[in-house]
């Protein structure tokens, strides 16, 4: 599979924008999916953010295996970024967030003015990140109120728009950072997860390496879930699955496309158990 474009465009431009804005921020907020961070990080975001106080919020944590993702955790922190689980559904989760800026990210900033006797306002964030990933469940959630527009500032190019979510936080309307191409198993792994059209990509090709990835790394939760003697044979696994769960045509041919959308289903699900498909 050749390199594939996620949308047409110029990102050159977008990134040119998106430098301009992140001096009218006070930090910048990148959310990824927990069981893929690295394929769903659009790698050139991390090489312009890195003097902004950058907070990586790994949503869909429930999702993703615990042990791996505090790996990611890690390998992040080290790269000089802060980082939090989250699932942007659910608003206790997101509650952490504004304590973890103020008195952890934010505090020397937050001391100045509190010593010049200053009240805090809300903090100015930007919010990154690739199409489905949960950025607009998370923008939604985050806020108190419905977002309401705060007023029109002058940009470098244009007006902005900044939108008060609540007495904690103003979000800066950016535009869109787009996404650029990418390889065959960054492709295969936002497949796997929904974050990509499932008409995208072969979903034999998806499917099957997604059965040798778990065979290597989740022999047990595979083997239990479908109820497998042996998952040495990814097709035989297609056909064990198609046999079982009734994913017959005419003639009890195994109707594979129905067993590819049973699979992804259950992961997408959380049928599985926990699952993380990249490593530090």
């Amino acid at each position: 599979m050749s390199n594939i474009n996620w949308y047409p465009g110029h990102m050159a431009k977008s990134f040119r924008e998106l430098e301009k804005h992140l001096k009218l921020v006070d930090i910048v907020m990148i959310l990824l999916d927990s069981r893929i961070p690295k394929s769903s990080m659009n790698p050139e975001i991390l090489k312009r953010v890195k003097d902004k106080p950058t907070l990586i919020l790994l949503n869909k944590s429930d999702l993703a295996d615990k042990k791996v993702l505090s790996e990611w955790e890690t390998y992040y922190k080290k790269e000089g970024f802060y980082t939090l689980q989250i699932d942007a559904t659910d608003k206790r989760s997101l509650s952490k967030i504004y304590p973890l800026v103020r008195n952890v990210i934010l505090h020397d900033k937050v001391e100045k003015i509190l010593a010049k006797g200053r009240q805090l306002t809300p903090f100015k964030t930007m919010i990154l990140g690739i199409p489905n990933v949960g950025k607009s469940t998370l923008i939604n959630n985050l806020g108190t109120r419905s977002v309401a527009i705060v007023e029109n500032r002058p940009g470098v190019t244009r007006k902005l728009n900044w939108y008060r979510l609540s007495d904690e936080f103003e979000l800066l309307d950016t535009p869109g950072v787009l996404w650029p191409k990418f390889d065959q198993t960054t492709g295969y792994n936002l497949a796997i997860t929904g974050a990509i059209r499932d008409d995208i990509l072969p979903l034999d090709d998806v499917v099957i390496y997604c059965l040798e990835y778990l065979s290597k790394y989740y022999p047990e939760q595979l083997k239990m879930r479908y109820r497998l003697d042996s998952i040495k044979d990814p097709i035989r696994i297609l056909d064990h699955i198609g046999k079982t769960q009734g994913a017959l045509l005419p003639g009890k041919e195994i109707d594979y496309d129905r067993v590819y959308g049973i699979i992804l289903k259950d992961i997408r699900q959380n049928r599985l158990g926990g699952l993380s498909f990249e490593r530090p």
